[in-house]
């Protein structure tokens, strides 16, 4: 009864969760929310307790203030690149990370690319000169960037409006996860997975609509392998995958926290 009950609860939270997304966007879309009308009251999030408290031992994890105050990252090592699942390329890189958006990613040997991207705008720049990067490349960046876990766990949970639950226990590679489900404003789900011992995160799963195409993507990215640099629990292995094939691997052999870039660093000139 007692299991029953929690199941009920957490499925009535969702939907009042909901119901006043709806409300909040019918209401303004049939212009019941004239602008001399006062605004309504910012959206309640829903936190279950004990995934509040799950979140917690993960941020604890991680490096509790070190990896709440980390301004930026940079880290080397090298990037592997698919093609229809198999293995496309492997070339070192560098790179250089200012939280929450802006990146500088180098990868080649003798004349390296070079990604800038800031915030929902991202350029390439080669031996040929600076071209805009493909929408695709980008649009996947703005997503593993907001849904990574440095984003996730220092902004997306405490948005308003964001409903968190307790999700289902699993195993990654025969490492037993915990999952905690999030659910945006947006009415975007994301499915964070830590492991049970040591509460670091193994996985962030989530379903984007795919206009252009009429369907769903399903995005994951793995992290293992955490080794602690500058008091931040840090994943040498991240794995990216898109729709089950891999699209992307790389592999850090350094990693710096709260480095200072010149203020160009992330502006294509």
């Amino acid at each position: 009864m007692e299991g029953a009950f929690s199941v009920a609860n957490s499925t009535m939270l969702r939907i009042l969760h909901i119901i006043a997304v709806l409300a909040v966007a019918i209401c303004s879309t049939a212009g019941l929310m004239p602008a001399q009308q006062p605004a309504p009251p910012p959206l309640q999030s829903h936190i279950d307790p004990q995934a509040r408290q799950m979140l917690d031992r993960a941020i604890k994890a991680l490096g509790g203030q070190a990896f709440l105050n980390a301004k930026s990252l940079t880290s080397k090592g090298r990037v592997f690149f698919f093609q229809d699942g198999a293995t496309a390329g492997l070339e070192p890189y560098e790179s250089w990370m200012l939280y929450p958006d802006k990146r500088r990613f180098s990868y080649g040997k003798t004349k390296p690319v070079i990604l800038i991207n800031n915030g929902d705008k991202g350029w390439e720049l080669d031996r040929y000169g600076l071209i805009a990067q493909p929408d695709q490349q980008l649009h996947s960046w703005i997503l593993s960037t907001r849904y990574g876990f440095e984003n996730l766990l220092r902004l997306r949970i405490n948005e308003p409006g964001v409903l968190i639950q307790v999700g289902k226990m699993d195993f990654e590679d025969n490492v037993p996860t915990q999952g905690i489900d999030i659910t945006a404003l947006g009415g975007i789900s994301v499915r964070l997975d830590l492991h049970r011992q040591t509460y670091l995160p193994s996985r962030i799963s989530y379903r984007i609509r795919n206009v252009k195409e009429d369907a769903w993507d399903d995005y994951s990215i793995f992290y293992s392998d955490y080794k602690a640099f500058d008091g931040v629990q840090t994943p040498m292995h991240i794995a990216r995958f898109l729709n089950g094939e891999r699209v992307g691997e790389i592999f850090l052999n350094f990693a710096h926290y709260n480095e200072d870039y010149p203020a160009n660093y992330f502006i294509a000139e």
